[in-house]
């Protein structure tokens, strides 16, 4: 049987060179890097500082939210905070002139007090999806007056979708996709969250679709829900203090999941922020979940 969570992570670091390969292929078309330098930016929304970052504009950025993990240069700016939890003091300490913030970030007081300020604020009506990623693109690249950069970027990514839309769906296993923050409870998504539409995507069924939205764990709840795999973010997994704390969780032992020790661990940043690394993130969870699938055939 191969390790799930090992091979996992060799995935993500392969995911993790697919974003400077479109950078580099942008910047080998003779792009300029860095045109709007002078416009003082900050980004809120893991997706927002991909496409900053891919269309070669990171000089520009000064700050971010706690969301933006990646790249390395803008997560290591200053950070603001959560994302739907601002502060308008933090955001005018840095003297932004633009801020770019996903349809997540908040509270609304506080983006009606950057735009109060005189600060261009672009801010997103629609919650993040693949489906509006070319938006998002076109936006932001007419924001720094790249559209033929944008426009490239936004031809490579249907292409990535293109792929990702045409995977073989698992329509034999049920996915149990848990969210853990460490001081929280560990919580399992259902139906109205990203988790369901990236496990719709994979053409596989969420063993906890007749719930709404994230619940607590309970072993009366996950018994016969049955899940043949968990799904987690890494971090997650480390908060609950790894894989043999991971199947202590009340009833889980008794799934298929706990029985055959099926996990994988992703990327929440790259999978679930509907960005740039999200489609490709969907192909490496999908080989992951088919091998494992096909290792428990006869």
């Amino acid at each position: 049987m191969m390790s799930i969570g090992n091979a996992w992570g060799v995935c993500m670091v392969k995911a993790q060179r697919i974003l400077p390969a479109v950078m580099v292929a942008m910047m080998a078309s003779g792009f300029s890097h860095s045109s709007d330098a002078s416009t003082r930016t900050l980004v809120l929304g893991p997706d927002v500082a991909e496409i900053v970052a891919a269309l070669g504009e990171s000089d520009s950025v000064i700050g971010r939210d706690d969301t933006v993990d990646w790249p390395t240069e803008l997560a290591e700016l200053p950070s603001l905070g959560y994302l739907r939890q601002l502060s308008g003091e933090s955001v005018l300490s840095l003297s932004p002139q633009r801020v770019i913030a996903a349809h997540a970030a908040g509270p609304r007081e506080v983006l009606a007090l950057i735009e109060a300020s005189g600060i261009e604020l672009i801010h997103f009506d629609e919650a993040s999806h693949l489906d509006n990623l070319d938006e998002r693109i076109a936006t932001i690249a007419k924001a720094y007056d790249k559209p033929l950069e944008g426009q490239m970027l936004i031809d490579e990514m249907d292409a990535r979708h293109q792929r990702a839309a045409s995977l073989p769906p698992l329509s034999d296993l049920r996915v149990m996709f848990i969210l853990h923050h460490g001081s929280t409870t560990p919580m399992v998504a259902g139906r109205g969250t990203l988790a369901q539409q990236l496990i719709e995507m994979l053409g596989a069924t969420n063993a906890f679709a007749e719930m709404q939205g994230y619940r607590p764990i309970s072993a009366e709840g996950l018994v016969p829900a049955a899940p043949d795999v968990v799904v987690l973010p890494e971090a997650g997994l480390t908060a609950l203090g790894g894989p043999d704390r991971l199947w202590q969780l009340p009833g889980l032992a008794l799934t298929p999941a706990g029985k055959a020790h099926h996990y994988v661990t992703i990327d929440s940043s790259a999978l679930l922020g509907m960005g740039l690394r999200t489609a490709d993130a969907l192909v490496e969870l999908h080989g992951e979940l088919a091998a494992l699938n096909d290792d428990d055939s006869p």
